[in-house]
């Protein structure tokens, strides 16, 4: 008799238990219709973002012999600058250096002629240099600026056997 009782017990909750579980879900579900993830009701809640009008910066250099250095090396950069996401894309492409390139690099800022550290290093010194790199906007806005210049090294030309100074190409 005693076990009888503890089976029907043992049945009764099993049975209330799965009743309230159906019953949690009928809410959730109710809920889950009634008002959108947190995910979506936090994307509802925020105005959209403006879509970005401004298209990307292009930019140019033209590299030739860097002062004080004779090579009839020539070469060009043509650049990209993303304000939305803050990304300079390159692609720089030179001839005739008087030896294999040891290095290539982005210096700033400066005025045309002057020299200055490098700010964007690139991966590979070969032609064609091609990558992006990430500015802060003190950088960007020197770059529109107009003071930042590209520059191949050599082992004859450490400084830099070519270079050019990266300007906004003419409208």
């Amino acid at each position: 008799m005693k076990n009888a009782w503890i089976a029907c017990a043992a049945f009764a909750g099993a049975l209330l238990a799965g009743c309230a579980h159906d019953k949690d879900a009928q809410d959730h579900a109710k809920m889950d219709h009634a008002m959108p993830d947190k995910a979506a009701a936090a994307a509802a809640a925020k105005p959209a973002a403006p879509m970005s009008s401004a298209k990307a910066l292009d930019y140019t250099a033209a590299l030739a012999a860097s002062p004080g250095v004779t090579t009839t090396a020539t070469g060009t950069a043509k650049l990209s600058y993303d304000a939305a996401t803050h990304t300079l894309s390159y692609n720089v492409s030179y001839t005739g250096l008087s030896g294999p390139a040891v290095a290539a690099h982005i210096h700033g800022p400066a005025e045309p002629g002057a020299n200055a550290p490098p700010v964007v290093l690139f991966a590979n010194a070969a032609s064609p240099i091609t990558g992006t790199a990430t500015l802060t906007d003190a950088q960007a806005a020197e770059l529109a600026a107009g003071k930042y210049y590209v520059n191949v090294h050599t082992a004859a030309n450490k400084g830099g056997e070519i270079r050019g100074q990266i300007t906004k190409p003419k409208m």
